[in-house]
Protein backbone atom coordinates (compact mmCIF):
# COMPACT_ATOMS: atom_id res chain seq x y z
CA UNK A 1 0.00 0.00 0.00
CA UNK A 2 1.19 3.51 -0.80
CA UNK A 3 0.09 6.74 0.89
CA UNK A 4 0.57 10.09 -0.87
CA UNK A 5 1.11 12.91 1.63
CA UNK A 6 0.69 16.53 0.52
CA UNK A 7 2.16 19.27 2.69
CA UNK A 8 0.11 22.22 1.49
CA UNK A 9 1.86 25.26 2.92
CA UNK A 10 3.84 27.48 0.55
CA UNK A 11 5.99 28.87 3.36
CA UNK A 12 9.66 27.93 3.27
CA UNK A 13 9.73 27.14 7.01
CA UNK A 14 6.35 25.43 7.09
CA UNK A 15 4.91 23.87 10.22
CA UNK A 16 2.72 21.80 7.90
CA UNK A 17 5.86 20.09 6.62
CA UNK A 18 6.73 19.12 10.20
CA UNK A 19 3.30 17.52 10.50
CA UNK A 20 3.75 15.79 7.14
CA UNK A 21 7.09 14.32 8.20
CA UNK A 22 5.58 13.08 11.45
CA UNK A 23 2.81 11.34 9.52
CA UNK A 24 5.22 9.89 6.97
CA UNK A 25 7.24 8.34 9.81
CA UNK A 26 4.05 7.05 11.49
CA UNK A 27 2.48 5.44 8.41
CA UNK A 28 4.58 2.22 8.38
CA UNK A 29 4.00 1.84 12.12
CA UNK A 30 0.22 2.16 11.82
CA UNK A 31 -0.45 0.57 8.39
CA UNK A 32 1.33 -2.74 7.91
CA UNK A 33 3.46 -2.83 4.78
CA UNK A 34 2.62 0.75 3.77
CA UNK A 35 5.08 3.21 2.27
CA UNK A 36 4.74 6.94 1.67
CA UNK A 37 5.47 9.60 -0.90
CA UNK A 38 5.67 13.11 0.55
CA UNK A 39 5.15 16.08 -1.77
CA UNK A 40 5.65 19.53 -0.29
CA UNK A 41 4.52 22.89 -1.66
CA UNK A 42 6.90 24.61 0.77
CA UNK A 43 8.82 27.09 -1.41
CA UNK A 44 7.63 25.00 -4.36
CA UNK A 45 4.11 26.00 -5.43
CA UNK A 46 2.71 24.36 -8.56
CA UNK A 47 1.84 26.60 -11.52
CA UNK A 48 -1.80 27.61 -11.42
CA UNK A 49 -4.28 25.23 -12.99
CA UNK A 50 -5.24 26.45 -16.46
CA UNK A 51 -8.31 24.95 -18.12
CA UNK A 52 -7.07 25.94 -21.57
CA UNK A 53 -4.03 23.70 -21.13
CA UNK A 54 -5.76 20.99 -19.12
CA UNK A 55 -3.76 21.69 -15.99
CA UNK A 56 -0.14 22.44 -15.13
CA UNK A 57 2.73 21.83 -17.59
CA UNK A 58 3.16 18.13 -18.30
CA UNK A 59 6.83 18.09 -17.31
CA UNK A 60 5.89 19.43 -13.86
CA UNK A 61 2.77 17.32 -13.28
CA UNK A 62 3.79 13.99 -14.86
CA UNK A 63 5.97 12.76 -11.97
CA UNK A 64 3.33 13.84 -9.43
CA UNK A 65 0.62 12.14 -11.48
CA UNK A 66 2.56 8.88 -11.48
CA UNK A 67 2.82 8.96 -7.69
CA UNK A 68 -0.89 9.74 -7.33
CA UNK A 69 -1.87 6.90 -9.64
CA UNK A 70 0.34 4.51 -7.66
CA UNK A 71 -1.13 5.67 -4.34
CA UNK A 72 -3.98 3.93 -2.55
CA UNK A 73 -4.84 6.89 -0.32
CA UNK A 74 -3.98 10.55 0.27
CA UNK A 75 -3.28 12.74 3.27
CA UNK A 76 -3.84 16.43 2.54
CA UNK A 77 -2.36 18.86 5.06
CA UNK A 78 -3.33 22.52 5.00
CA UNK A 79 -2.67 25.37 7.38
CA UNK A 80 -5.48 27.84 7.99
CA UNK A 81 -4.70 31.12 6.25
CA UNK A 82 -7.30 33.82 6.82
CA UNK A 83 -9.90 31.17 7.62
CA UNK A 84 -9.18 29.27 4.39
CA UNK A 85 -7.24 26.34 3.02
CA UNK A 86 -4.14 27.50 1.18
CA UNK A 87 -4.37 28.44 -2.51
CA UNK A 88 -1.76 25.78 -3.17
CA UNK A 89 -3.91 22.98 -1.75
CA UNK A 90 -6.93 24.07 -3.76
CA UNK A 91 -4.80 24.40 -6.90
CA UNK A 92 -3.37 20.93 -6.29
CA UNK A 93 -6.85 19.42 -6.02
CA UNK A 94 -7.89 21.19 -9.23
CA UNK A 95 -4.95 19.56 -10.98
CA UNK A 96 -5.89 16.07 -9.78
CA UNK A 97 -8.01 13.95 -12.10
CA UNK A 98 -10.40 11.14 -11.29
CA UNK A 99 -7.95 8.75 -12.95
CA UNK A 100 -5.36 9.74 -10.34
CA UNK A 101 -7.38 10.03 -7.13
CA UNK A 102 -10.94 8.95 -7.96
CA UNK A 103 -12.54 6.73 -5.32
CA UNK A 104 -9.42 6.76 -3.17
CA UNK A 105 -9.73 7.81 0.48
CA UNK A 106 -8.36 11.16 1.59
CA UNK A 107 -7.57 12.31 5.11
CA UNK A 108 -7.80 16.04 5.83
CA UNK A 109 -5.29 17.37 8.37
CA UNK A 110 -5.32 21.08 9.15
CA UNK A 111 -2.77 23.13 11.03
CA UNK A 112 -3.13 26.21 13.18
CA UNK A 113 -0.72 28.31 15.22
CA UNK A 114 -3.55 28.88 17.70
CA UNK A 115 -7.02 27.43 18.27
CA UNK A 116 -8.12 27.56 14.62
CA UNK A 117 -8.11 24.98 11.86
CA UNK A 118 -11.79 24.15 11.41
CA UNK A 119 -12.57 26.38 8.42
CA UNK A 120 -10.21 24.62 5.97
CA UNK A 121 -11.81 21.28 6.88
CA UNK A 122 -15.26 22.59 5.97
CA UNK A 123 -13.93 24.26 2.82
CA UNK A 124 -12.18 21.16 1.52
CA UNK A 125 -15.18 18.95 2.25
CA UNK A 126 -17.40 21.38 0.36
CA UNK A 127 -15.43 22.03 -2.79
CA UNK A 128 -12.26 19.95 -3.06
CA UNK A 129 -13.49 16.83 -4.82
CA UNK A 130 -16.32 17.53 -7.29
CA UNK A 131 -14.57 16.31 -10.42
CA UNK A 132 -11.60 14.35 -9.10
CA UNK A 133 -13.86 12.07 -6.97
CA UNK A 134 -11.44 11.90 -4.04
CA UNK A 135 -13.36 10.38 -1.11
CA UNK A 136 -12.69 12.25 2.12
CA UNK A 137 -12.81 10.17 5.28
CA UNK A 138 -15.57 11.11 7.74
CA UNK A 139 -12.72 11.66 10.23
CA UNK A 140 -10.20 14.50 10.08
CA UNK A 141 -7.52 15.93 12.35
CA UNK A 142 -6.69 19.47 13.45
CA UNK A 143 -3.22 20.19 14.84
CA UNK A 144 -3.69 23.30 16.98
CA UNK A 145 -0.82 25.21 18.61
CA UNK A 146 1.35 23.47 16.04
CA UNK A 147 4.51 25.24 17.19
CA UNK A 148 4.28 23.34 20.46
CA UNK A 149 3.26 20.01 18.92
CA UNK A 150 5.11 17.07 17.37
CA UNK A 151 8.54 18.35 18.36
CA UNK A 152 9.65 15.48 20.61
CA UNK A 153 9.67 11.71 20.35
CA UNK A 154 6.39 9.91 20.99
CA UNK A 155 7.83 8.27 24.09
CA UNK A 156 9.14 11.51 25.61
CA UNK A 157 8.16 12.09 29.22
CA UNK A 158 7.84 15.80 28.43
CA UNK A 159 4.85 15.53 26.08
CA UNK A 160 1.96 17.77 27.07
CA UNK A 161 -1.51 16.24 27.35
CA UNK A 162 -2.60 18.12 24.21
CA UNK A 163 0.43 16.96 22.24
CA UNK A 164 -0.09 13.33 23.29
CA UNK A 165 -3.77 13.56 22.32
CA UNK A 166 -3.12 14.89 18.82
CA UNK A 167 -0.48 12.20 18.24
CA UNK A 168 -2.98 9.52 19.26
CA UNK A 169 -5.63 11.06 17.00
CA UNK A 170 -3.29 11.27 14.01
CA UNK A 171 -2.26 7.65 14.43
CA UNK A 172 -5.88 6.52 14.78
CA UNK A 173 -6.76 8.42 11.60
CA UNK A 174 -3.90 6.73 9.74
CA UNK A 175 -5.14 3.29 10.77
CA UNK A 176 -8.61 4.24 9.59
CA UNK A 177 -7.19 5.56 6.31
CA UNK A 178 -5.44 2.22 5.77
CA UNK A 179 -8.71 0.33 6.31
CA UNK A 180 -10.58 2.58 3.88
CA UNK A 181 -7.76 2.23 1.33
CA UNK A 182 -8.11 -1.55 1.38
CA UNK A 183 -11.90 -1.37 1.14
CA UNK A 184 -12.03 1.09 -1.76
CA UNK A 185 -9.79 -1.06 -3.94
CA UNK A 186 -12.86 -3.25 -4.42
CA UNK A 187 -14.91 -0.25 -5.54
CA UNK A 188 -12.34 0.78 -8.15
CA UNK A 189 -12.11 -2.79 -9.46
CA UNK A 190 -15.86 -3.41 -9.43
CA UNK A 191 -16.52 -2.19 -12.96
CA UNK A 192 -19.19 0.16 -11.65
CA UNK A 193 -17.02 3.30 -11.84
CA UNK A 194 -17.69 5.10 -15.15
CA UNK A 195 -15.72 8.31 -15.55
CA UNK A 196 -16.12 8.33 -19.34
CA UNK A 197 -19.89 8.71 -19.33
CA UNK A 198 -19.97 10.78 -16.16
CA UNK A 199 -16.81 12.83 -16.51
CA UNK A 200 -17.74 15.61 -14.08
CA UNK A 201 -19.40 15.55 -10.69
CA UNK A 202 -22.71 17.29 -10.04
Amino acid sequence: MKIFILSGSHRVDAQSLKVARYLAAAVPQEISGAETFLYSLSGNPLPLWDEAHGGPPADVWAPISRELQAADALVVISPEWGGMATPGVKNFLLCCSADEVGHKPGLIVTVSAGRGGTYPVAELRLNGTKNNRLAWLPEHAIVQHVGDSLNARDDSAELSKEDALIRARLRYDLRLLGAYAKALVAVRRSGVVDHRTFRNGM
